[in-house]
């Protein structure tokens, strides 16, 4: 496995990473399996692992399977998605994330995060309280570097400048979703993470499932996603897969091998997180790790999906409150006209 440094951290990470959002046991995988799986990862050299407090119980598996071998990876998680009813079990207060922190460590069984990340922006908190708190958990000895997800490129700016006009830590990574699918960040995201020096770890490299050619135009569609995620049956998601399948037979590759291969292409793009629910599907995705497309593969798959736009939107965007509340786009009644 090579290695990639992660932005300008001098963390060193390989180009797979392994989610685990799949490893909670409600999921429906044994936690007994999901450590094994864990630990063939390890063995191959992946050393970059990334979960979530809102993953369910996977940050206690992943806390399992990395006893007696939690020096040998990158260990990343997020907060700020509910994890409860009270209103103040969510977010980027300081409040919450001193609280959020102590049990997301106590939960992984360590003692320092290497990567921790706001999973989303926080639109009701300050950004300056929210990388505050976060500088101080790196002066702590709690975490060794900060960083966002899924956070629109106006916001990255302003997070940096934030940063550099308190004098406080700034993101040193993002995790953005990116796929054959889903382009859109090379337009801005990849760019600007490029400019400041940020490691980029992309979540959904297969579509949330799409590019693993398990959905076809007509067939079943039996993954578990499916049931709460509308782009997963968005018929011209499933038009383009179509035309994907005949690539990858034609380039010799299975669509898995192709669509991971794609995504760590991009010179913006530190690493890509797969994340399989079994054995089998790890070994598949270890079979591809020496794929390199050719620059006439990647030409064909720009004209399938061009540079910089997404088939769809996914479920899990962040949308900002301007295009979620009425009120921010809208006159007041009266107001509206020109005369």
């Amino acid at each position: 496995m090579k290695y990639r440094t992660l932005g300008r951290t001098g963390i060193e990470v390989s180009p797979y990473g392994l989610g685990t959002l799949m490893f909670a046991s409600q999921m429906g995988n044994d936690p007994d399996e999901s450590v094994k799986i864990m630990h063939k990862a390890i063995d191959a050299g992946i050393n970059l692992i990334d979960t979530a407090d809102r993953y369910a119980d996977s940050e206690d598996i992943v806390g399992r399977a990395l006893k007696g071998r939690r020096d040998e990876v990158v260990l990343a998680t997020k907060v700020g998605l509910p994890m409860g009813e009270g209103p103040n079990q969510k977010g980027a207060s300081r409040r919450w994330i001193t609280k959020a922190v102590e049990n997301s460590l106590r939960r992984l069984g360590t003692d320092h995060l290497d990567v921790y990340q706001l999973q989303r922006p926080d639109p009701d908190t300050d950004l300056e309280e929210t990388l505050s708190v976060l500088t101080d958990l790196v002066r702590a000895g709690k975490v060794r570097a900060i960083g966002s997800s899924t956070t629109p490129a106006s916001m990255i700016v302003q997070a940096q400048w934030t940063a550099e006009r308190a004098g406080l830590q700034r993101f040193r990574t993002e995790q953005p979703p990116y796929s054959i699918l889903n382009r859109g960040i090379e337009r801005e995201v990849l760019p600007l993470a490029q400019e400041y020096g940020m490691g980029v770890m992309v979540w959904g490299p297969f579509g949330q499932g799409l590019l693993t050619g398990r959905v076809r135009k007509g067939g079943e569609n039996d993954l578990k996603r499916a049931q709460f995620s509308r782009h997963l049956s968005d018929e011209r998601r499933i038009d383009v897969v179509e035309r994907l399948v005949p690539l990858a037979k034609e380039a010799g590759l299975p669509l898995t091998h192709l669509a991971m291969a794609f995504t760590i292409a991009h010179p913006g793009v530190t690493a890509a997180l797969l994340g399989p629910r079994t054995m089998d599907h790890l070994d598949d995705l270890l079979a591809g790790a020496g794929v390199e497309l050719s620059e006439d593969l990647l030409d064909r798959i720009d004209e399938i999906v061009p540079p910089g736009t997404d088939v769809t939107p996914l479920d899990q965007e962040y949308r900002p409150p301007a295009l979620l509340e009425a009120a921010l786009r809208r006159r007041p009644a009266g107001h509206r006209s020109a005369a």
